[in-house]
């Protein structure tokens, strides 16, 4: 099963009195904490929905791997306007998306995890009895949650949407900690600073010099979902140069051609990846999944009882 990952950042963080999504928990921020955490549970494809401060989060996140949308009416709509542009951006392309605001960074992907094990179509972790982040939704449940007027937010669409929630009990106090106050964002930063250690794999290949990571598996994704380079490249805030260069670099590593190019017509020129350029993509992802899988194995053996 493919899983997808929605993170609603458009909001304008009135109540904190700065940027949320850019304060740092650690040594990184709220919002790559969050990315990271999907990424390190296994998440396929991770979209994240901007609208106030788009450009700079983009920008500090744009080496992150994830995919950008925008709401370019955050001012006037709910967040559950946000939420239904992510839906329906990913309702075709994956089996199940994990949704969770941008303001709750502190879960684990053991609990991410617990949940996808679950088989569950619409599922919320629970701990001491209060609901909290990420909730999984079955891709099944998407059209009936965008056609919903939209009246208590998602939690009505949920409630409204056909299929009954199933709780999922987790001892992980960090699916209930929010960042909307000063207040909250200091209570955050106290539970993170008694969390434990955890192993983050990033895969890359190379021969004298990387030429393929996961940055660059997520541009041959793109480009076959969008059949458009400059598309691709702008869903991940990359420059149009900077992504062909990439491209050729690897073009010219592997000596084959990984994308098919089209010439232009009424509609424009597209771009598919070869048949080369799909088994590689899935090899990779499948690679890495596998070495993610295997260090979070390995990883009490050696560090349990140190850190």
């Amino acid at each position: 099963m493919t899983t997808a990952a929605l993170i609603v950042a458009a909001g304008m963080s009135s109540r904190m009195g700065d940027f949320k999504p850019m304060l740092n928990i650690g040594s990184i921020s709220i919002a790559q904490r969050v990315v990271a955490t999907f990424q390190q549970a296994g998440v396929d494809k991770i979209v994240m929905v901007t609208g106030y401060n788009a450009i700079a989060l983009e920008r500090h996140l744009s080496g992150n791997g994830i995919i950008f949308l925008r709401n370019e009416e955050f001012q006037t709509t709910p967040m559950f306007a946000s939420v239904c542009i992510g839906l329906n951006y990913l309702k075709d392309k994956c089996d199940r998306v994990l949704f969770t605001p941008v303001d709750i960074p502190l879960f684990t992907a053991a609990t991410v995890q617990t949940l996808l094990d679950s088989d569950a179509r619409l599922a919320s972790p629970v701990c001491e009895g209060e609901i909290g982040h990420p909730t999984l939704i079955a891709s099944e449940l998407i059209d009936n949650i965008l056609a919903d007027d939209g009246s208590e937010g998602l939690r009505g669409a949920l409630d409204r949407c056909g299929e009954p929630m199933v709780r999922i009990q987790v001892a992980d106090k960090g699916v209930l900690h929010d960042a909307d106050t000063p207040e909250d964002y200091r209570a955050l930063l106290a539970y993170h600073n008694e969390q434990l250690v955890r192993p983050v794999i990033n895969v890359a290949l190379a021969r004298e010099k990387v030429f393929f990571d996961g940055r660059t598996a997520m541009l041959l994704r793109l480009v076959e979902e969008t059949a458009s380079v400059r598309t691709a490249c702008q869903r991940m805030q990359m420059s149009y140069s900077s992504g062909w260069n990439v491209i050729r670099a690897l073009e010219s590593q592997l000596s084959r051609t990984l994308i098919q190019r089209s010439q232009g017509g009424a509609g424009g020129g597209k771009s598919h990846l070869t048949e080369d350029g799909k088994k590689l993509l899935e090899q990779y992802e499948a690679y890495a999944a596998a070495l993610r899988e295997e260090a979070a194995r390995l990883y009490p053996r050696y560090f349990e009882d140190s850190i």
